[in-house]
């Protein structure tokens, strides 16, 4: 198939289109703008919307009414706007909304700075607003993941009717890679019979998040999280690289993991066996393949750009006698290869 090179915010737009999302609301914000000004030029001419909103709190409540309308709709932003953007999002769970919520996230706390950075693993796999909620999370790390798991999230959303966020950073949004795009298979539509379609022909229905009869609002969330435990079985993806046989396991996510790849060959050429595990899933987090390698794999180290987030994920899915070592960046810098290696043989023998 033929391949074109493509910035990774354009690739998310161009997956967004090729999924069937029709309607997309955001406020600008870098290092994610491509995505905007992708879509704001190419949807109104597929029969589309695209709405710049007044501001972050808009466009996700925006992305709510269009979701309860049954159309494919997307937001997007960057850290901070994702931040102002969470009351929606528990909304949204709340409701049992289907809607895309795209994070290239940015250097924090506060306004940081527009360095990669992944410092919002937290908020985005532990229910960043108010309530007991999941959303699905999604982590690329190339320009073809940025397409590739943007078709995913929008089936994602209407298969479990809830928010898919893609969580990527300003160093895949900002790149560029030769990329595939599908062609668009053509395959039944997900019914949506819950949708605010007009009521002609049928009795009304009814989408909220407020509950308020004795012991209503406790059954609503145990039938989500059911939902979500039916998520952690079926839909978690990982990739590992070199495991098999290997000494030492790296555990990279994103941007991140596309470093730690390199300081894996230039380890390998000192004659140490390490492998990589990626989580590509960060809710479902890949617990019980982690802790499959770890009972014959005993030392491992999770590198982030962070002060430590996805590693107490991967020290909860470990076997209690394998050692998680940690390796973190905050923002405003980037490791390189020859740092991570030195980080490698610091625990390779412990």
């Amino acid at each position: 198939m033929e391949r074109e090179l493509v910035k990774g915010n354009e690739a998310q737009a161009m997956g967004a289109i090729d999924a069937g999302c029709l309607l997309y609301f955001g406020y600008p914000i870098t290092p994610q703008n491509e995505i905007p000004e992708y879509l704001s030029k190419h949807l109104p001419r597929l029969g589309g919307e695209f709405i710049q909103a007044e501001s972050e709190v808009a466009s996700i409540n925006m992305l709510l009414g269009a979701s309860a309308a049954g159309v494919r709709a997307m937001t997007s932003s960057s850290s901070p706007g994702i931040s102002l953007m969470q009351e929606g999002i528990s909304y949204l769970a709340g409701s049992e909304l289907p809607a895309v919520i795209v994070n290239m996230s940015r250097s924090g706390p506060g306004l940081g700075g527009i360095a990669p950075s992944q410092g919002d693993y937290f908020q985005a796999t532990r229910g960043g607003g108010h309530g007991d909620y999941r959303m699905i999370v999604l982590a690329p790390s190339s320009v073809q993941e940025m397409y590739d798991l943007t078709l995913r999230a929008f089936d994602l959303a209407d298969t479990y009717r809830n928010p898919v966020l893609i969580l990527g950073d300003s160093l895949i949004g900002q790149m560029k890679e030769p990329m595939v795009r599908r062609s668009p298979k053509k395959k039944k539509a997900i019914p949506k019979p819950w949708a605010l379609t007009g009521a002609e022909g049928r009795k009304p229905n009814i989408l909220k998040s407020l509950y308020l009869k004795d012991g209503e609002l406790t059954q609503h969330n145990w039938k989500l999280h059911e939902k979500y435990q039916r998520v952690r079985k079926k839909e978690v993806l990982f990739e590992t690289r070199g495991v098999d046989g290997a000494d030492m396991v790296v555990v990279a996510f994103g941007s991140i993991s596309r470093i730690v790849k390199t300081a894996m060959d230039m380890a390998a050429d000192e004659g140490l066996n390490v492998g990589l595990f990626r989580p590509i899933t960060l809710f479902p987090f890949p617990q019980e393949a982690l802790h499959s390698i770890s009972l014959s794999i005993k030392t491992f180290l999770a590198v982030e750009l962070n002060t430590g987030q996805m590693v107490e994920d991967a020290k909860l899915s470990v076997q209690r006698d394998a050692q998680v070592y940690f390796y973190g960046r905050p923002p405003g810098s980037i490791p390189t290869p020859e740092e991570i290696l030195e980080e490698i043989k610091k625990y390779y023998h412990t």
